[in-house]
């Protein structure tokens, strides 16, 4: 194996400093990140006389080929208001992990050696799920984990709650409420798509939030004929309009039924679509001849400033991690139950996904004020 640079950071005594830490950001952006780090590093200064944070660049990319720098207590002014994140990030597959990169280094590796090499105490990880996935493959290795659960999707296990969703539910609530009047004033069909390939959680805030009429989630199959069913109920009422709130993920029962391969060969025989937001507004005006305008808010719903809720959440989140660091409580993940700030093994929550249940109460207490979910 070919191992990475040499860190170009002096490496002092172990003894020199109480406290050396590394810190990356995984996956996709969003939200609160730097929030979330300058909680942790505003909590670590506070806790050890010395401490030195090691921020590595984009992700475990930076972890993978040594690509670091120390990170200064000014660093981490100004950023509790600031989207995106300072050490940027990227996508690093957990199912590619194990497999050599082009030039033959064996990833695992290299990152036990760059941690080692730098004598960290403990690495945080803010990522979502493929990204603890790694952190828990790390702390399987023998590395000192701690991390924190970011995505806008809301479906880390073992946490009510992460840092980015309500900003994000903010933005696509945004877009619907804007849709509105629009839809208001030419009579149409307006079908807004939010971010979610595997769970609902953000479709389902932003629909509520923003008065859609129409609901359509991954884990609630729809029955086209059940979403026409209630466009035209609305028409019958004298309602010029409807707003349809689709998950990316949404899918139809025909289809949920099928197995991956059977869904994969029929796709092969279909008419391709942009997404699926395009393919039922095709179905809707075929039945209906009524016009359906698409509008997909895409990666807007990851930018931008990170809300107040999520300021507050990500200063609660990385005052805790910093104090896990502090008691060598490691291989946890932070988490939200309730309105209690705790933690959750990191293998409990490695390849587990938070899902709507379709008979929780949120979703009968939806139904009950006339939302369809297209079932």
């Amino acid at each position: 194996m070919t191992c990475p640079p040499t860190p170009s950071i002096p490496i002092q005594r172990k003894d020199v400093f109480s406290m050396r830490v590394g810190m990356l950001t995984s996956g996709g952006d969003c939200q609160a990140l730097n929030a979330t780090m300058r909680g942790v590093a505003k909590s670590l200064y506070k806790m050890f006389e010395d401490v030195e944070i090691i921020g590595f660049e984009d992700g475990y990319k930076g972890l993978i080929y040594a690509d670091y720098h120390m990170l200064k207590s000014s660093d981490f002014s100004g950023i509790l208001t600031k989207g995106g994140t300072i050490l940027g990030t990227s996508r690093q597959p957990f199912k590619l992990m194990r497999v050599p990169d082009e030039f033959g280094l064996d990833k695992v590796e290299a990152m036990k050696h760059t941690y080692k090499k730098l004598r960290l105490e403990c690495l945080v990880v803010l990522g979502g799920n493929g990204s603890q996935k790694t952190a828990n493959l790390l702390r399987e290795e023998g590395l000192n984990i701690v991390s924190l659960p970011k995505t806008i999707d809301n479906d880390l296990w073992g946490t009510d709650m992460t840092f980015g969703f309500h900003s994000a539910v903010e933005i696509a609530t945004n877009a619907i409420d804007c849709i509105h009047t629009t839809a208001a004033s030419h009579g149409r069909v307006f079908i807004v798509e939010v971010m979610g390939h595997k769970v609902g959680w953000l479709t389902l805030y932003a629909g509520l939030a923003g008065g859609a009429d129409i609901i359509l989630l991954p884990e609630i199959p729809y029955d086209v004929d059940m979403v026409v069913n209630a466009i035209k109920e609305r028409t019958r009422q004298g309602k010029r309009f409807s707003i349809l709130a689709v998950a990316e993920g949404a899918i139809s029962k025909e289809d949920a039924a099928l197995s991956k391969k059977e869904l994969k060969e029929k796709k092969k025989t279909q008419v391709v679509f942009p997404s699926v937001a395009y393919e039922i507004g095709a179905m809707i005006t075929e039945r209906t001849g009524q016009e359906v305008r698409v509008t997909v808010p895409g990666h807007t719903q990851r930018g931008g400033e990170p809300c107040p809720f999520d300021r507050v959440l990500s200063t609660r989140l990385g005052a805790e991690a910093a104090n896990l660091i502090r008691e060598k409580k490691y291989g946890y993940m932070v988490a939200v139950k309730g309105d209690e700030i705790t933690s959750v093994p990191l293998q409990e929550v490695a390849g587990r996904l938070k899902t709507i249940d379709p008979e929780s109460a949120i979703i009968k207490e939806a139904k009950r004020v006339g939302i369809s979910f297209g079932d």
